[in-house]
């Protein structure tokens, strides 16, 4: 059979017999050969079908006797005309896409390097933050995104505030305090203590716009007998710039029978490792807050907003309403007009009662200008009285603020952008 076929590579197919036969006893008796009686092929081709058939001889057995003479090969004809040897040849791309496959795997060439280059946006600046200063300082660093701004295209004074409370429960979890409770220590835990904010004050330089990266640092400190303090100071996190500075006090509460409770020794040995006597603002605003009774006596500016309901979304962990939502309360009655050309340059707030999820709510506020010429109010510094009230008269927050003319130097990428469509 393996004979058959290679000598069909170089004969033509005859209808005649085939020119070798092996003998019927295989003891290698010559065999007849056929003489061709067609014109000699060029001696190459002889010479080729020369060694193909000593070569299948050897293999298999085969006495031959080499022709006289060997018949050029048929003329080749092509090949029908098909859809499949019609198309491209496209051996040479698979050759070119498998090298780049393997030079790939074997790292012959270097990926290009997609990391940021700028330094604010460097990989670690919004890593879940860090203990600095001994261990005494808690630092985390926080994007601006598009949807914590406001009509100003600056951050929201909420925003600010969310990134204070956040850092104060993130420092208490890296410093290995936080117990089963939400920023309660282990020992708080086993006592049903939570902490709860009586006072907090803060102190705005300007405000960051979208895409602008804060860092935030806080750390905690003693005071008096009963009460712990937290400051925050926020810069610009490539300038360096102050942005932010605040401090706050806080108190134990009972989560059972929502009443004030003392600091247990126990508790007090857990957090005193941690105290760092430093604060943010030196100068604090002691002043007293006055009563609506004296608000609503004299001839000031008042503004009056009723109504006001939490919604789910309000309440933390404890049931009552997030510290954050009383100052968006207490603006809801501050006047549009001074919202539009003023901005926020400080606060102090004074925690009266907690509100629950079915209170409702009243926000009263009395504007005095420091300009008593109406034409130049714009351009004049405020300060406004707050008061958050039920309605059946119980405090709930007092709160002094201080806002200053807008200078108009909060035109970002979205004001430039919003032109340009216009």
């Amino acid at each position: 059979m393996v004979a058959s076929i290679a000598t069909s590579a170089f004969f033509p197919a005859s209808s005649g017999k085939s020119p070798l036969s092996k003998s019927a006893n295989g003891s290698g008796e010559t065999v007849k050969a056929v003489n061709f009686s067609t014109t000699p092929a060029a001696p190459s081709q002889s010479s080729r079908a020369k060694s193909a058939i000593e070569a299948v001889s050897k293999v298999e057995g085969y006495a031959a006797i080499e022709p006289d003479k060997v018949a050029p090969p048929l003329p080749s004809t092509p090949a029908p005309r098909t859809i499949y040897n019609q198309l491209p040849d496209v051996s040479f791309w698979l050759a070119t896409v498998m090298a780049i496959v393997i030079a790939a795997a074997d790292r012959h060439f270097t990926l290009p390097d997609w990391r940021p280059k700028r330094p604010d946006m460097l990989s670690d600046a919004f890593s879940f933050g860090k203990i600095v200063q001994d261990g005494l300082v808690f630092k985390q660093n926080f994007l601006i995104r598009s949807y914590e701004i406001g009509a100003d295209q600056t951050a929201s004074i909420e925003t600010l505030m969310n990134h204070l409370q956040e850092t104060a429960l993130n420092h208490v979890r890296s410093a290995g305090l936080l117990g089963d409770g939400f920023g309660c220590t282990p020992e708080m835990t086993k006592r049903n203590l939570i902490w709860v904010v009586s006072k907090m004050q803060v102190l705005v330089d300007h405000y960051p716009i979208w895409g602008d990266i804060v860092e935030v640092e806080t750390w905690v400190g003693s005071h008096g007998k009963n009460g712990m303090r937290r400051d925050w100071h926020i810069r610009d996190y490539n300038s360096g710039q102050t942005i932010l500075r605040a401090t706050s006090l806080w108190v134990m509460m009972n989560k059972l029978t929502r009443k004030l409770a003392k600091i247990p020794e126990e508790v007090r040995d857990e957090i005193r490792p941690y105290f760092f006597e430093r604060m943010a603002i030196v100068d604090e605003d002691n002043r007293k807050f006055p009563k609506l009774e004296e608000l609503n006596g004299n001839s000031a500016e008042k503004h009056l907003r009723k109504g006001l309901t939490p919604r789910w979304g309000d309440l933390d962990v404890n049931q009552h309403v997030n510290n954050v939502k009383y100052i968006g309360w207490i603006l809801e009655s501050a006047p549009m007009a001074m919202l539009e050309k003023h901005e926020l340059a400080g606060m102090t707030l004074e925690y009266r009662r907690e509100c629950g999820k079915d209170s409702v709510v009243q926000s009263h506020t009395t504007v005095y200008s420091d300009c008593t010429n109406s034409d130049r109010q714009d351009s004049a510094s405020i300060h406004c009285e707050h008061q958050l009230s039920l309605e059946s008269g119980a405090n709930i927050v007092k709160a002094r603020t201080a806002w200053r003319p807008k200078q108009g130097q909060n035109k970002g990428i979205v004001g430039t952008v919003s032109t340009a469509h216009a």
